[in-house]
């Protein structure tokens, strides 16, 4: 017993040795829990059209329940659609034996070294000691945006009551009222409630102690009248969003102004309202609802703390000039998407990580001509496969032997083949073919494989944890409105990368905050109320 203990002990350090020697970071993460177990690969549906989890790569799949956390399911390997293949003709585009030849496709290899990351990464500026949650917070949302949204708000009231009668019960709102109004929405990521409005209730998630700072009729109003843009300009780059948009914006610039991300990224679409608990006990007509939503959200993520630098929002209906909406093919869209989110990459040498619907030979190429380097799971389903050898992308007749694995290059680009109780293929040219990597197994020892898939399993594991704790500070208030259901969302990303920033501080070695406490303490210094704990 006591030999089984010290070898699984050994394996997991060279596991961290590993996953150091990648720049990633254990402690930045948060508390350890279940989610933090040391095996890097998880599933996701094969339905799913996002990219937002990590597959359990060559695992025996398990069976699947419905409803039983929508994360980590499905049978199609790392972001939903890296493993199998067809053993035809190929996916659309791929070239014959002849043809990849001719483009040059080989089995020679070559090293591939990729140019050193000279940006510094880490926080942008040092927090005291002394700093609080709401100090944290206020480096996304300060002052001025909390007076900007009274300003509306209050315009938006006035406005509404000229056209439709006066409300004899509205007061104009003041910025510490504001405050409170963020406090309450926020408090039901904090106790999980569904509705802000239990808060006032006599039920289980009533809280009287910060239900005494506010009163629930005046909380409605605010609520009825609440504005960040309260009228359409009569010009802008993306109408759609209007009433959102300067707030997405500051948001940006305040992302990029406070944090510097490290040389390994992910693009991908982080979860929204698919929160583990809720979904557990979800209607299907709940969960209908939900899959209604009007827009999606893609991010571009530091994999070394999980810090979101940057977040587009693409609606699905939207008619703007940018023209998204008019692409009825996936790739295509997804690829615009990702030149949205790296477009001020250029020059600095990043490694870019992609799941299946952004990884492409003619994307990775534009990127690799402005020093942004890639690797990226390939899904015969869901990647735009045009250019590459159709015989790496089919299942051959003999059987592979698990931790086999076939490259060819064109160039600096490798497309690997990788066995695995299932072929799993990548696209790189950030990683060189000739060096090889390990998956560390607990239980089945190490599997190799090259550097470029060990680097992928182990730079996306942490993403998927980030997904895991950010359920923490889901906001679980669900309006109607496109931009309300944005703006909200965008607020619980500006708490997570608050508690990054608060982790990576000094404040956090004074005051160990858990994750679940930080955002306590956030909602009490919003209300300025004591302890917000609610009543059991």
């Amino acid at each position: 017993m006591a030999e089984c203990g010290r070898k699984a002990l050994s394996l997991l350090e060279a596991a961290r040795s590993r996953y150091e020697s990648l720049q990633i970071s254990d402690d930045v993460f948060g508390e350890s829990g279940d989610d933090s177990s040391d095996n890097p690969f998880y599933s996701t549906s094969g339905d799913s059209d996002s990219d937002n989890c990590i597959a359990e790569v060559g695992e025996e799949q398990q069976p699947q329940h419905q409803h039983h956390h929508p994360k980590r399911s499905g049978k199609d390997g790392a972001f939903g659609g890296g493993a199998g293949g067809s053993s035809g003709a190929g996916p659309p585009g791929c070239l014959s034996h002849t043809q990849a030849e001719e483009e040059g496709w080989t089995e020679t290899l070559q090293d591939v070294t990729v140019p050193p990351y000279n940006e510094t990464h880490g926080p942008a500026q040092k927090m005291p000691a002394t700093a609080t949650a709401l100090d944290f917070f206020q480096l996304f949302v300060p002052d001025n945006c909390i007076q900007n949204m009274v300003t509306q708000t209050n315009m938006y009231a006035k406005k509404f009551q000229e056209r439709f009668g006066s409300d004899e019960g509205w007061r104009p709102v003041t910025a510490q009222e504001m405050n409170a109004f963020l406090g309450f929405v926020i408090s039901t990521s904090v106790h999980r409630c569904e509705s802000v409005l239990s808060i006032w209730s006599s039920g289980f998630f009533s809280n009287r102690s910060i239900a005494l700072k506010m009163s629930q009729s005046r909380f409605e109003k605010i609520l009825k009248y609440f504005h960040i843009v309260a009228f359409r300009p009569s010009q802008g780059s993306n109408q759609g969003l209007y009433k959102i948009q300067p707030f997405l914006d500051l948001l940006q610039q305040s992302f990029s102004c406070t944090f510097r991300p490290s040389q390994t990224q992910v693009l991908h679409e982080p979860l929204i309202d698919e929160d583990p608990v809720f979904i557990t006990t979800c209607t299907e007509r709940e969960l209908r609802k939900r899959k209604k939503r009007k827009f999606s959200l893609w991010v571009r993520q530091c994999t070394s703390t999980g810090f979101i630098c940057q977040i587009y929002v693409h609606l699905k209906e939207n008619q703007g000039a940018d023209g998204l909406a008019a692409l009825k093919n996936k790739p295509q869209l997804h690829s615009l998407v990702a030149k949205q989110l790296c477009h001020n990459m250029s020059g600095k040498n990043v490694i870019i990580f992609t799941g299946p619907s952004i990884t492409s030979l003619s994307l990775f190429t534009e990127f690799s001509k402005q020093d942004i380097y890639c690797c990226g799971l390939l899904s015969t389903r869901k990647s735009d496969c045009t250019g590459l050898p159709q015989s790496m992308l089919v299942c051959g007749s003999t059987p592979a032997q698990r931790g086999q694995s076939r490259v060819m290059m064109k160039g600096t680009m490798s497309l690997i083949s990788w066995y695995n109780k299932g072929h799993f293929r990548f696209l790189t040219n950030a990683y060189s073919p000739t060096k090889q990597g390990m998956i560390i197994k607990r239980k089945s020892g190490d599997i190799p494989c090259p550097l470029a898939v060990e680097a992928f399993a182990a730079h996306l594991s942490y993403i998927c944890k980030y997904d895991d704790k950010y359920s923490k500070y889901f906001i679980f208030h669900k309006p109607n409105k496109t931009w309300q259901q944005v703006f909200w969302l965008s607020i619980s990303i500006a708490i997570n990368n608050a508690y990054i920033l608060y982790k990576m501080s000094d404040a956090y070695a004074a005051k160990r905050y858990s994750r679940a406490q930080f955002g306590e303490r956030l909602v009490r210094e919003l209300l300025d109320v004591g302890d917000c704990s609610p009543t059991q």
